[in-house]
């Protein structure tokens, strides 16, 4: 099973024993917490398993379901400057990588989704979407972000 699978199998299991109105946030900790802990099995199985199929050597290789390390960051609200430096000031003070940014103003009204890379980052993701939360509201946007694997995990359901 891909790991895409698993994170959204987790995901559907946590809304369906929670109700669909339960707080993101919590369901993302719970599909993070699981899904770490049952890890460490995945890797063991899929090692032995490509190190078999391959004739004994195995190479990590980049999932479709996306990386742990990156984030989605959707920013929303009426236009005006200085929406774009103060999250990307955020993301530098950080130490993230923009890997891909895409904006627009339509009749004043702006939006913006980020891809970030926070691999590099000495702070945790909880504490970088606080940030970013903290700042939407200095801004007078809404920000919200979300790891990649379990964006895309919980955008399936």
């Amino acid at each position: 099973m891909a790991n895409q699978e698993l994170i959204y199998r987790i995901t559907r299991a946590i809304y369906d024993r929670l109700g669909t109105s339960a707080d993101e946030r919590t369901v993302e900790e719970l599909v993070t917490e699981i899904y770490r802990a049952v890890e460490p099995a995945l890797n063991t199985n899929v090692a032995a398993h490509s190190a078999a199929s391959v004739g004994g050597s195995f190479s990590a290789t980049t999932t479709s379901e996306g990386s742990a390390s990156r984030i989605i960051i959707s920013v929303f609200g009426v236009d005006h400057p200085g929406i774009v430096a103060g999250v990307a000031e955020i993301l530098s003070e950080a130490q993230c990588s923009i890997i891909d940014i895409n904006q627009t103003v339509v009749q004043g009204k702006f939006a913006m989704v980020i891809i970030a890379d926070a691999s590099r980052s000495q702070s945790s993701i909880a504490d970088l979407k606080d940030r970013l939360r903290s700042e939407g509201e200095k801004l007078g946007v809404h920000i919200y972000a979300q790891r990649e694997d379990l964006f895309n995990a919980m955008h399936r359901i």
